[in-house]
């Protein structure tokens, strides 16, 4: 889904910095530890003291990152920034100041999917999410299912990528 894509978009970019949010499931581990709080990314714990700030620093990294090169790529949801107009205009700004725009590429996948992807690649970060499938599945979810999108009242062209089994994603793209 959209780490795969996020990747492939970097791959055939030239000159682009490529910040994955998920680089920081370290950090947010740690913390998790030290609080002696059960590893849980879906917790209140985690909306409370830590989900805000790794979006934060992958942010600040990134228009870092724009003082060196043009083009910044972060993989991360911002599924709840995108429907934050003040947050979007804010980082319009901070962009403007680096002569960068924004770029937003929404990823929709299959539900069914994304549970066999989390199933195989057994990664930690999804144990809640696995074991509360029913309670997980539509938490975080916009889909989009026309050829354009309003966010924050602006209409937004939008190209729904299928992923599903047996694609090939090249010949889509």
């Amino acid at each position: 889904g959209k780490t795969f894509i996020s990747k492939e978009l970097a791959k055939a970019i030239e000159h682009v910095v490529y910040l994955d949010k998920d680089t920081l499931i370290g950090l947010s581990k740690q913390i998790f530890k030290v609080a002696g709080q059960e590893y849980n990314r879906s917790s209140d714990f985690f909306n409370q003291n830590i989900r805000d700030y790794e979006y934060e620093v992958i942010v600040q990294l990134a228009l870092e990152a724009l003082d060196y090169d043009n083009i910044v790529l972060i993989n991360a949801p911002f599924s709840k920034e995108i429907r934050d107009k003040g947050y979007i205009d804010s980082l319009k700004q901070k962009l403007s100041e680096k002569n960068a725009v924004l770029c937003v590429v929404w990823v929709e996948t299959d539900i069914e999917v994304c549970h066999e992807r989390m199933i195989n690649r057994n990664s930690s970060r999804d144990k809640w999410k696995l074991e509360n499938w029913d309670e997980y599945k539509p938490y975080d979810r916009l889909g989009v299912d026309s050829e354009s999108t309003e966010i924050l009242g602006v209409e937004v062209p939008c190209v729904t990528i299928p992923v599903r089994p047996g694609r090939n994603l090249a010949v889509i793209l």
